[in-house]
């Protein structure tokens, strides 16, 4: 009888377990590193989003009967017609199969890099709709706009945010730039899974992805590093320490070479210019320059990099060939975070092959 009683209980529990939420605990979503956004699980199948501790949506499942939450934006499940003015947000989607989801976007198709968004464009599945601060609203509403995803540069641009909304079309504020770890940027994919009906696929993802980076044991004194790249007019343009490029250094096992904080009151941008004699005294003794191909499509050689400035052939990293590149498609691929710090950790440790790497070359 004792043995009955406790197989019952056991079977209670693993049924409880299965019918529980994915990915929720006691109602929430959990969530490991981010903290720009949290979900609760709601009894009637909805789910409660809130960004950035203020902007709150009731996500319905299809089939569902919405109810009204005070201050809550309601999106009914399937989106179909979402407006990607963020271009943080078509990555993560199109990982989970789910860019079918993006009508219209803020990019235009020359300024993608990513191979499936501009196919997208080329077959007419994907439009473009003007850029985040001056959409096509005619275009917007012609097309049953759903949900206006954007970037934090609408917060300068107040008046083009309350006219979405004012014109019937939701829009959540991608904050994964606001995210003190980079695993956080990451794991802003459980909320497109969570908008996308693509919830499992999502945790999954980044599960396996967190452990790439979880992989890579903690180490004092790493090889010093710093990303860059020279501008039109001879300054350069470095990645700042408190950036998330920087931490993603320090998590792949080395140190960034740039100390310098931001002036009080200055803005807490990711890259800041440095005058050529300031970089130069900055990291002529860095191990290892990273060279961010992003603006200007990088390059393959280090005559090519000296041609850009002949005092960086005094750099250590140049004499040691030491200097890598990025491909020019990484900022894109914000679901990529974790990979380009294995491929770093590679790089730091003297063990990469480039036939082995996807977001960096070396400069030969």
């Amino acid at each position: 009888m004792r043995k009955r009683f406790f197989a019952l209980l056991a079977a209670l529990a693993l049924l409880l377990s299965l019918s529980a939420p994915c990915g929720a605990d006691a109602g929430k979503m959990s969530l490991r590193y981010a903290d720009q956004f949290s979900v609760e699980y709601e009894d009637d199948g909805t789910a409660l989003v809130t960004v950035g501790g203020t902007d709150r949506f009731l996500v319905v499942p299809e089939g569902n009967d919405a109810r009204d939450v005070p201050g809550a934006v309601t999106l009914r499940l399937p989106l179909q017609k979402i407006y990607a003015a963020s271009s943080a947000a078509p990555d993560p989607i199109s990982r989970l199969g789910a860019l079918d989801a993006v009508r219209l976007t803020g990019t235009k198709r020359e300024d993608w890099t990513l191979p499936e968004l501009r196919r997208a464009m080329d077959e007419g599945e994907i439009l473009y709709a003007g850029k985040y601060s001056a959409p096509d609203y005619e275009l917007l509403l012609l097309e049953g706009t759903e949900l206006a995803i954007e970037n934090t540069m609408i917060y300068h641009s107040p008046e083009t945010k309350e006219q979405l909304e004012a014109l019937g079309i939701p829009v959540l504020v991608e904050r994964s730039s606001y995210e003190a770890h980079p695993l956080g940027r990451l794991e802003w994919i459980k909320l497109y899974g969570l908008l996308c009906g693509k919830a499992a696929e999502a945790e999954a993802f980044f599960d396996a992805q967190a452990a790439l980076t979880e992989a890579i044991p903690a180490q004092a004194g790493g090889p010093s590093a710093v990303c860059f790249f020279i501008t039109a007019n001879g300054s350069v343009n470095v990645r700042r320490p408190e950036d998330y490029l920087a931490k993603m250094i320090g998590l792949a096992g080395g140190i960034y070479a740039l100390t310098e904080e931001p002036a009080p009151g200055e803005s807490a941008r990711s890259t800041m210019n440095m005058q050529a004699e300031s970089f130069y005294a900055s990291a002529r003794d860095a191990d290892v320059l990273l060279y961010n191909a992003a603006i200007d499509g990088g390059m393959d050689t280090l005559a090519e990099l000296l041609r850009k400035g002949e005092w960086l052939a005094d750099f250590k990293a140049v004499q040691n060939g030491d200097v890598w590149c990025t491909e020019a498609d990484v900022f894109q691929q914000s679901s990529a975070i974790s990979a380009m710090i294995a491929e770093l950790n590679r790089i730091f440790s003297g063990t990469a092959e480039e036939a082995e790497l996807r977001y960096f070359h070396r400069l030969t």
